[in-house]
This record gives structure tokens, sequence and C-alpha cells, in this order.
């Protein structure tokens, strides 16, 4: 009786039987039966969406519902390490609080109202096109420059450098804009 509950301790199997505490000697009940944790979910890989480093992310999901996101443990990037905010990716995503339309504020208001997205897109459309209109030179000090300097473009941090590419192409030669930056200087 004594050797039996001596035999569940690791440290006194590793004693009696050798090894260096990593192997079989090591490990309980629990360990040895354990299993994946979400082995009846499908699996994504994707890239955090949170800034320029494109960390690896694996998304679980089962019937069409995230059930989990965690790092990537094949990404040569973050090796399955994710900072507080990419390891919070899913609540991005799932929390109760998450506003599914665009807050807007008209000028002078004292109080946001809510957007559906393809309004929102619209009126920016609109506004783009209009201050173009309104303020494209064609020529300067006798050269022609074919530009609009009211307005410029910000890139967010996950954009790659393709996308910036294209950006910068539509937005110089077809809007003319004369500002277009981005935030990733990394």
């Amino acid at each position: 009786m004594l050797r039996d509950l001596l035999e569940r301790w690791p440290a006194y199997r590793q004693m009696a039987h050798g090894g260096d505490g990593t192997g079989r000697e090591a490990m309980s009940e629990r360990t040895r039966t354990l299993a994946p944790k979400f082995q009846d979910c499908e699996q994504t890989r994707s890239i955090c969406p949170y800034c320029g480093v494109g960390c690896g992310q694996v998304i679980y999901h089962k019937n069409n519902e995230l059930v989990a996101i965690e790092g990537d443990v094949d990404s040569p990037v973050s090796r399955g390490h994710l900072c507080p905010k990419g390891a919070n990716t899913m609540e991005l995503h799932t929390h109760p609080g998450r506003f599914y339309s665009v807050k807007y504020r008209r000028p002078f208001s004292d109080h946001w109202e809510n957007l559906d997205l393809e309004t929102a897109m619209d009126m920016i459309a609109d506004r783009m096109w209009e201050t173009r209109e309104k303020s494209f030179v064609e020529e300067k000090n006798g050269e022609r420059v074919m530009q609009c300097e009211t307005y410029a473009h910000l890139g967010g941090a996950t954009l790659d450098n393709e996308e910036n590419y294209l950006i910068k192409k539509m937005f110089t030669g077809g809007m003319g804009m004369v500002c277009v930056s981005n935030q990733a200087r990394i």
C-alpha cells in the first residue's frame, strides 16, 4: 500500500526507475491521458491583425463559431507567442460590446449616431470626390502638377508592401494626393 502511494509521486518514480524527470516517470495519470484542447475543431492559420510584425495565429472554429485563437507554433515569426493585443484577438471578434455599425457625429452635433458601413463608405467617397473637385490643381508656377493638397492618407501598420504600393499608386496617380504615409515604421 505504501509502495502504491509512493509510485504516484513523480520524484519517487524518477529515483526508483531512473530518468531525467521529463519522461514517463514525471507523468501523472492525468497527464498521460491529456488530449489536444481543441481536437474536435477545425483549424485555420492566420496572421494577427494588430501590427506589421505578422505573428502567426491558429483560429479554432466549429459549426461556424469561433472557439479560440492562439499563437501558431509553426510560425517562423512568433513561434507560438503573441503579445497581449494579439492574445486578445478572439475578444475583438466576440466581445458583447463590439460595435457593428459606424459611430458618426455630424458637425456641431452633441451626440453620436449609428450608420451602417455602406452609408459611411459612401459619405467618405462623396467627400473625397467633392474635395478633389474643389481643390485639384493642374498647374502651379507654370508647371503641370496634377495634384490635390487638401487631403492625405495615413496607412495602418498591418498593410504589407504590396498593399502600400497599390494605395500609393491609386491615391497619388488617380486622386492626385500629395501626402501619403504609413504609420508602420518598423
